[in-house]
């Protein structure tokens, strides 16, 4: 099984399967104040929800600029297929999310790009569905790909991300054309 996959493993929750006496170590995550460049249009925000999970190995992620994006009350859902190929989805706030990532983040190389995005607004409201590859090294092979789902609201002042949702691409489901770059 590849690095990416064990990572993936972890964060919808079947590490407690591999490891059931281990337990995500909890990292603070305290507050910023959010960079105008990410909060001041959709680009902005879409480019920091990918630069702060980002890093080579070793280097702490960005915890506190990425909890500037969301709202308090952020849901993240990471959907996978059980054994039998059912949608199992993993419901985390950003601590949770957090908690359960940054160990296999840092430990390794991870690098997440969006690679083609559709996005629709209407009023103070906006999704995007982002296209992204990860990889282990900045410049090396793609790893995985998937979608995220990613709901926004502008406030008058900024955009906050309401809610994300996301899954990777698999035989069983691929990314549809419509999904990827022309």
């Amino acid at each position: 099984m590849n690095p990416f996959a064990i990572a993936v493993l972890w964060v919808v929750g079947l590490p407690a399967l591999a490891a059931p006496n281990v337990s995500p170590t909890h990292i603070p995550v305290h507050s910023a104040t959010p960079r105008a460049e990410d909060v001041a249009t959709i680009d902005g925000m879409v480019h920091a929800y990918y630069e702060v999970i980002s890093g080579p190995a070793g280097q702490p992620r960005q915890w506190s600029r990425d909890r500037s994006l969301y709202i308090d009350a952020l849901r993240f859902v990471a959907v996978d297929a059980d054994a039998q190929g059912r949608p199992q989805p993993r419901i985390l706030d950003h601590q949770g999310y957090v908690d359960a990532s940054d160990s296999p983040l840092t430990r390794r190389g991870f690098f997440e790009k969006e690679i083609h995005r559709v996005q629709q607004r209407f009023g103070p409201i906006a999704h995007v569905w982002s296209t992204y590859e990860s990889r282990e090294k900045e410049d090396g092979p793609a790893t995985a790909r998937g979608i995220n789902s990613i709901e926004l609201f502008w406030d008058g002042r900024r955009w906050w991300i309401a809610n994300a949702i996301w899954t990777d691409e698999t035989p069983a489901w691929p990314i549809p054309a419509e999904f990827l770059p022309r």
